[in-house]
Parts: structure tokens; C-alpha cells; sequence
């Protein structure tokens, strides 16, 4: 474990141990809360070995998942049902069939032009802010519990990639995003960096040798949209020993 830049970095042995901390720290959140809970999920590999396990005996039961509300940090622009559906994932892997149908709020992707992400971008603006109550962000009072993160191999996090005007974004909640950096080459819908620091904890997870070259330069601190993120609460990066730069102590 060792601070870096604002940022709290725990490293694990495995996936398998870096799905049952970051279960931990989910639960940790909801239990810290006796109220209406908020969520903000992501898509992945890391997060599916994640959400299986909350789905599981041990984990399903220690949620209370009448008052918990699912979000997700970006989708992609393609139907619910299409399996590239980030929410998609999550709800197969874990939502349907544990958590009120009301509960569960994903991005619409179902709009008139499927070439233009920004209407959904719209609504799920328009479904955030009545959420919350308010149409400005207060640093005292989060958006979210917990939200989710990952990092792309060219330093992406949610759909902000390096040089998008997107990320300069402070007045929309929600933007729309007409090109991809990365495979799959769709549009997308993201939430923008002041909506994604609304949280009382940003839980990064990395996992598999593939990620240690952008670690390492993210951990250099290049200015790179994943570094860019921050909660306004804690930042957590749950790091596993492949993906953990050689260098880092």
C-alpha cells in the first residue's frame, strides 16, 4: 500500500483477490450509508469478475438492495441487448433478478440517430440531476457512494480520451462522445470528470500484465485522462501483481 498523488494505491495478489477487495469496499460503502444508496458502475473485465462475486451466496445477502441505485460511468452506443452494452453486462452478471427494476439506471442508447450519442447523453443528464435533486453539484453533499473506474492502455478512463475536448468539460454532467480511441470503434456516452468526482470513493481496478505499461506511465504521472480523475472523497487503485510497474515501492 502507498500513497501516490492524491491517489491510494493497494496492491493484490490476483484478480481473484483484487474482485474480493474491491467487493469489500463496495459493501463498505453501502453499509456507510443508511440511506438511498447511488452506485456508478463500469464495464470490463475486472469489474465482471467483481460483480459475479457480489451476485454470489456470500455476497448477494450483505447488500440491501431495496435502497441501493445502480448507475454506469459510460456506455457504448449500441442496444441494451447487444453484448459490447456495458450495463448490459452488468445486469446479466448481477442486476436482473436482485435489484428493483427501479433501482437500475442505465444510459439510452435507443434514440432516433444511433450516429449521435448526444440526445442519450441528454436524458441520462436529465435522470441524473433529478436524482439528485439539483441541478448543481455541491462538493458537501456527493452524487455517488462509490464509483467504478478502469484505465484503457492509452490512458482512457470512463469514454474520456486523451486529447477529447471532453475532458475540459465542467458545466455537463454528461457528454457525448462520437469516436472511440479505442476498440470497438462506436460512439459512446460518458459522464464528465466533475460528475465522475462527485463520489465519497473513485475505486480504480487494474488487473493482468497487459496493464503495467500504462501504469507505469500513469503512475510517472503523464497527464492522461485516468490520472486526471480524482473523487472528491478518496481515490482507491486496486493494483494486482502483474499489472504493478517493476518499479513501484
Amino acid at each position: 500500500m502507498a500513497a501516490n498523488d492524491n491517489r491510494r494505491v493497494i496492491a493484490v495478489a490476483d484478480p481473484a483477490a483484487l474482485a474480493a477487495a474491491a467487493a469489500e469496499r463496495v459493501l463498505a460503502r453501502m453499509a456507510a450509508n443508511n440511506g438511498r444508496v447511488a452506485i456508478c458502475l463500469t464495464g470490463g473485465s475486472s469489474p465482471k469478475q467483481l460483480y459475479q462475486l457480489l451476485a454470489s451466496d456470500t455476497y448477494r445477502s450483505r447488500i440491501p438492495w431495496q435502497r441501493v441505485h445502480w448507475f454506469i460511468g459510460d456506455e457504448r452506443f449500441v442496444p441494451a441487448d447487444d453484448p459490447l452494452n456495458n450495463m448490459g453486462m452488468a445486469r446479466k452478471t448481477l442486476l436482473d433478478g436482485c435489484a428493483p427494476a427501479a433501482n437500475i439506471h442505465p444510459i439510452p442508447t435507443a434514440t432516433a440517430d444511433p450516429a449521435d450519442p448526444d440526445r442519450g447523453a441528454a436524458l441520462y443528464e436529465q435522470e441524473l440531476r433529478s436524482f439528485y435533486g439539483a441541478d448543481t453539484l455541491d462538493p458537501a453533499r456527493p452524487l455517488f457512494d462509490l464509483v467504478l473506474m478502469g484505465a484503457g492502455p492509452d490512458g482512457h478512463t470512463a469514454s474520456l480520451f486523451p486529447g477529447d475536448p471532453a475532458l475540459d468539460e465542467t458545466a455537463r454532467w454528461v457528454v457525448g462522445v462520437p469516436k472511440a480511441n479505442v476498440e470497438p470503434f462506436v460512439p459512446r456516452i460518458t459522464l464528465t470528470l466533475p460528475t465522475l468526482a462527485s463520489c465519497r470513493e473513485m475505486l480504480f481496478e487494474l488487473a493482468g500484465g497487459a496493464k503495467r505499461a500504462i501504469l507505469t506511465r500513469l503512475f510517472a504521472g503523464e497527464n492522461l485522462p485516468a490520472n486526471r480523475a480524482r473523487s472528491a472523497g478518496e481515490t482507491i487503485w486496486l493494483v494486482d501483481r502483474d499489472a504493478l510497474p517493476e518499479d513501484f515501492g
